[in-house]
């Protein structure tokens, strides 16, 4: 009965400290004893941690003083776990050494096993590994081999870590020791979250977390490795907010070990989320929580620092001298991966002091596997060297190695937002390839290969997920009640964080782009008489590539900035005309901003009158061409990439079905689709009750065209929560990912359903994007609010032309456009 305390405080400890605090002044001293150890390792786990000290300080008191020799050393151990997890490493070892002449067989391994998880905060690895080879209980030398496993994964050591990790797993299973079984696991999770297997890591986290028992320091734990792996999916923000909530939790209890993890991660995380200074002030919150007693992490946290320096310009001897100490101290220590980081930072700030040959001297050291973040440091590094050295072959051939290990890294990814997130990775190395390319040709595939990422659909389509599915549903309930119950934002944000947390579960098979020579002889081929044009950012410049008739143009067209300002500007006078109607102050910015934005962008270019394929960059991917006169009329597909556009030229041609769709609450809906169903009158027509975002999911399903006549929503920093307004709830962005077929042209008559998130690396996200990205050919949408009457008379002109049998970019080019209707525009193939 009283060792089964013991283990019942790790599995269920509310019941076991319950059942313990019945006996912890039993008359039998023994007993008593055994109730206050079970009360403070069950206080341990709920998140009591001064409670369980004090419980285990009671049991040491009563042992001593009972003369109970091996009771004492059995508190001792169990102190070990207590003390290390309040951050005093060096009292944990103090406790085992006492207690170890005293215990024997099982309770020796066990000690053992304690022992063994205070050298592994500490960072003394191979100590751990000694330990493990000697145990002779099985079950606890499996825990040993899973502590191990975890710290060379965290030492960067990946393939030697997983493989005790999983030979760990192996044995748990075969001995059926279901907890032993589960630590390993949780921990591939870490394995797989290092190695950008983020899905997977995810997943696990989510089941791990749904099981758990207590709400103490395994909770905790699990949030800080949650809290890695959004870091590594570039969702520095979401770790942020996760990494403040368990610092409450952790300083609250006194996990000082756990609250020292805490920091150094949140030092990683405002980093990644672009604030230095506050990553630098954190850092060194952690290494001086770290202390004495952990001195390897507390290298981590003085890289972390070293980083934050860097990031916010510090360029000086000091900065340079002490990244080189650190190299020094971080390989001694065996942290590979944060090693080669800084040998990186170190060759950047000695190029930054023009002094090559120490730079090439360091990076000659630096290996580049390990996490993306590791090799696209080396290989950005690496590259700058070489562009030091005059070597602009050199230099771009690493610029191209590390995107392809972005690449492979995005591969893996199913989720439309984690796929454009991962393209942050290869911005900074997109920019210098674009910096190096010398002529037109080069220059266009040094953008293309910053683009793709985000806009690639996976190899297979995710399959039907039923929760998923209800939660979604359950969103659209709640969204559909947001505006008459304010107080139902809450809910409506607790369900948007659990779509995403689902979302970036799912999975692809896609390969990475094996080599780009094939782009632009297929792009010269398919053009025709099409004039091919993307627009480029380098640093503060805007550069265009123009492909014609098989030749390739560079173009410079001034400063970014200018152009930026200059959209903001067209888009405030189209969106006013389209509410108002007309306006002579409108009417005269209108006239102003495009007149000035078609001699900037399009003039230099010399596009004659043919017909044009469009890939932007940053701010221009909002802009309403149609109100550029040079392009009045002219056919003109807008796409987020040369490889997009072809992509999109390939979704297979359908004989499907038509399907009208007529949402609430906007006047000229019905009549649009009324007339619309007399040129289709076959076509599937959900108005009025019907108009259901399930109901329109099945319908766009396998549909050969697709028109909707709706309000939409436009979510800024969020918007694969825009949505198109329906009965019961909006139809989002992320209810596009599980259409098995999407409709071949879709034509979302709404207000601002174009507009799209335009992130780090050109990821364009948004319900265009998401509806290209999976297997849509063209979607023509609005990227500003449009006038309805305006609206209704142009789709209808447009349908004419379409069962007509012309292409959509013609077809849209040839309607007449008033003011009120210049936000449409034609996404993706176009023809």
């Amino acid at each position: 009965m009283s060792e089964s305390l013991i283990t019942a405080a790790a599995a269920d400890p509310r019941r076991a400290y319950d059942a313990a605090l019945a006996l912890a002044n039993h008359g039998d001293p023994a007993l008593r004893v055994t109730a206050r150890r079970a009360l403070g390792l069950a206080c341990k786990e709920l998140g009591r941690l001064g409670e369980g000290r004090a419980h285990l300080g009671e049991a040491l008191r009563v042992a001593e003083a009972e003369g109970l020799a091996y009771a004492s050393a059995l508190v001792k151990m169990n102190l070990v776990g207590l003390l290390v997890a309040g951050g005093d490493v060096a009292g944990a070892l103090a406790a085992a050494d006492e207690a170890a002449p005293v215990l024997t067989g099982a309770d020796a391994d066990r000690l053992l096993a304690n022992r063994a998880c205070a050298l592994a905060r500490a960072g003394r690895i191979e100590e751990v590994a000694r330990i493990a080879r000697t145990c002779r209980d099985p079950e606890v030398a499996i825990g040993l081999r899973v502590n191990v496993g975890l710290a060379r994964v965290f030492a960067g050591r990946l393939g030697r870590g997983e493989a005790d990790l999983r030979g760990a797993l192996t044995l748990a299973e075969r001995a059926g020791l279901r907890h032993q079984a589960a630590m390993a696991r949780h921990n591939l999770a870490v394995v797989a979250s290092r190695r950008g297997d983020l899905p997977r890591a995810l997943a696990i986290y989510d089941d791990v977390e749904a099981r758990l028992t207590g709400v103490g320091e395994r909770l905790c734990q699990l949030h800080l490795d949650r809290s890695e792996a959004l870091i590594a999916a570039r969702l520095p923000g979401e770790a942020r907010v996760l990494l403040a909530r368990t610092l409450e939790r952790l300083d609250g209890a006194g996990y000082r070990c756990d609250t020292a993890d805490a920091l150094l991660l949140l030092s990683h995380a405002e980093l990644a989320d672009g604030d230095p200074r506050a990553a630098a002030a954190t850092a060194g919150r952690a290494r001086a929580a770290f202390g004495a007693g952990r001195p390897g992490f507390a290298l981590l946290a003085e890289q972390v620092g070293l980083r934050a320096r860097w990031a916010d310009g510090d360029r000086s001897a000091a900065l340079a001298a002490e990244a080189e100490r650190a190299v020094e101290r971080l390989e001694h220590a065996g942290w590979a991966s944060a090693a080669a980081e800084t040998r990186a930072l170190a060759a950047l700030v000695a190029l930054a002091r023009g002094r090559r040959e120490h730079a090439r001297r360091l990076l000659a050291g630096a290996c580049d596997g390990g996490t993306v973040s590791t090799r696209v440091a080396v290989r950005h590094a690496t590259a700058l060297l070489r562009v030091a050295d005059g070597d602009r072959r050199g230099a771009a051939a690493a610029v191209r190695a590390g995107l392809r290990a972005v690449d492979e890294h995005a591969a893996a990814l199913g989720a439309a937002e984690l796929r454009g997130r991962a393209a942050g990775w290869s911005a900074e190395l997109a920019a210098l390839g674009v910096r190096l390319a010398c002529g037109p040709r080069e220059l266009l595939l040094a953008a293309e290969r910053g683009r793709p990422i985000a806009d690639r659909p996976p190899a297979v389509r995710p399959p039907r997920d039923r929760r998923l599915a209800g939660l979604l549903a359950e969103l659209r309930r709640v969204s559909a009640e947001v505006p008459h119950r304010p107080a139902l934002l809450a809910a409506q944000a607790r369900l948007e964080d659990a779509v995403r947390a689902r979302t970036r579960r799912l999975t692809s098979t896609r390969q990475a782009v094996r080599g780009w020579a094939w782009l632009v002889p297929a792009l010269c081929d398919a053009l025709g008489d099409r004039v091919f044009a993307e627009l480029i950012r380098d640093g503060d410049d805007l550069l265009a590539v123009t492909v014609a008739d098989g030749r390739c143009r560079r173009v410079p067209l001034g400063p970014y900035a200018d152009a930026e300002h200059d959209v903001r500007l067209l888009r405030f006078a189209v969106s006013r005309l389209a509410r108002h109607g007309t306006g002579e102050a409108a009417e005269r910015g209108l006239a102003s901003a495009a007149g000035r934005l078609d001699a900037r962008l399009l003039g230099p270019l010399r596009l004659g009158d043919r017909p044009l394929v469009l890939a932007p960059t940053g701010a221009l991917h909002g802009l309403p061409w149609a109100a550029l006169p040079s392009l009045a009329g002219r056919a003109v597909a807008v796409t987020p990439s040369a490889a997009g556009w072809l992509r999109a030229r390939q979704a297979p041609a359908s004989s499907g079905h038509v399907t009208l769709v007529a949402g609430p609450d906007l006047g000229h809906a019905a009549g649009e689709v009324a007339a619309l169903r007399e040129r289709y009158p076959g076509a599937v027509v959900l108005d009025g009750a019907a108009a259901t975002a399930d109901a329109v999911r099945t319908a766009l399903d396998g549909a050969a065209i697709a028109h909707l006549a709706v309000h939409g929503e436009f979510r800024a920093g969020n918007a694969l929560f825009s949505g198109l307004r329906l009965v019961a709830g909006p139809l989002v962005a992320y209810d596009l990912e599980h259409l098995r077929r999407p409709p071949r042209l879709m034509v979302l008559s709404a207000c601002d359903a174009g507009r799209a998130d335009v992130r780090a690396g050109e990821a364009v996200t948004g319900m265009v994007g998401c509806a290209l990205a999976y297997g849509a050919a063209t979607v023509i949408a609005g990227v500003t609010p449009v006038g309805d009457a305006a609206a209704r008379e142009l789709m209808v002109g447009l349908h004419a032309r379409l069962a007509a049998g012309t292409p959509p970019a013609e077809a849209l080019a040839a309607v007449p456009r008033p003011p009120a209707a210049l936000g449409f525009v034609c996404f993706g193939a176009g023809w």
